[in-house]
């Protein structure tokens, strides 16, 4: 066979064995891997997710915990994971915080990932331990105030969500706090629920439960209306801390360089995922609710973390928070 022809020939070849394999995507489990530790709110929302994306998937997602400070080491694998498809990572607003908190970042949450698209809105609720003396709001502000040094504050980490809400809520009543920083959510809210420390500012889908078991109490949500899964509990707004708004969202993203037929098939299973009435009814028990579907895209999340990037980078480098 003359030079020409083998060369046209093992193209073609190549070309069909790439058709075959982005046809046949997935045959194997696919690893979703989450920054926070078990038991956390991005954890819960992982193996929700998880569980619905089997069916349209036709493979096992598995959903891999990769913990660290700020949730960096999660989004760094996945940056490093082969562009097949099998490797995605799931993250919150610390995808659009991170660059504004750490100086040095092993990887750029807008050049170095594909975008899948974005999956639910989830409030926040600040809440202290049972037996914290204040029986609302008001007495909670007068109390924190009144004793700023000896109160403490858990969050998950620099960058988690429960370390920025608690950020504005002490730039909103303009007092700062003891602030007692962790590896994850779930090991701050064991200490709180132990009475170790005060109060914390989470996500719903980690304290709806707690706070319908009585186990902590609640003094507000930092959306903008109140939460149907907590009708009872005001805003924050609503008890003087005007304008104060934090609301959490989580969103799927692939290594850069992923096929476009496995990125379509993973938007097709988000997709068909946030369409189940279980989905929805699981989250919306837990104080959340999923995105149209018209922002589960890549084009969507690409939009709004550039939107989020934009937005928090300058309030934290006003506040002066970073870490190395």
């Amino acid at each position: 066979m003359p030079k020409r022809k083998q060369l046209l020939a093992f193209f073609a070849l190549a070309a069909f064995a790439g058709c075959a394999a982005a046809q046949q995507y997935p045959n194997h489990p696919v690893t979703m891997v989450v920054p926070y530790a078990a038991s956390g709110p991005t954890d819960t929302v992982a193996r929700v997710m998880g569980v619905a994306m089997n069916k349209p998937l036709g493979q096992t997602v598995i959903v891999e915990n990769k913990p660290s400070a700020g949730g960096i080491l999660g989004p760094e694998q996945v940056k490093n994971a082969k562009p097949d498809g099998y490797t995605i990572l799931i993250h919150h607003i610390g995808m659009a915080t991170t660059p504004a908190l750490y100086r040095q970042l092993r990887f750029n949450p807008l050049t170095d990932f594909d975008y899948i698209g974005l999956i639910n809105d989830v409030p926040m609720t600040l809440i202290a331990r049972q037996n914290f003396p204040a029986k609302d709001f008001k007495e909670f502000l007068a109390y924190v105030k009144a004793n700023k040094d000896k109160v403490t504050y858990a969050n998950a980490g620099i960058g988690a969500a429960s370390h920025l809400c608690g950020m504005l809520f002490m730039s909103a009543i303009q007092t700062d706090l003891l602030t007692v920083p962790y590896k994850g959510t779930a090991p701050a809210m064991n200490d709180l629920l132990g009475g170790q420390v005060d109060f914390m500012c989470d996500q719903t889908t980690n304290t709806t439960n707690q706070i319908k078991a009585g186990k902590v109490k609640v003094y507000g949500v930092t959306s903008k209306k109140r939460v149907p899964s907590l009708p009872e509990i005001p805003t924050l707004d609503e008890q003087g801390v005007k304008g104060f708004e934090v609301g959490i969202w989580h969103a799927l993203y692939a290594p850069k360089g992923t096929p476009k037929p496995a990125i379509d098939k993973l938007v097709a299973a988000l997709q068909d995922a946030l369409k189940d009435e279980t989905v929805k009814k699981r989250f919306s028990d837990l104080g959340a609710e999923v995105v149209p579907l018209s922002m589960a895209t890549p084009a969507a999340l690409e939009a709004h973390l550039k939107a989020e990037i934009a937005k928090w980078g300058p309030i934290i480098k006003k506040a002066g928070v970073y870490a190395d």
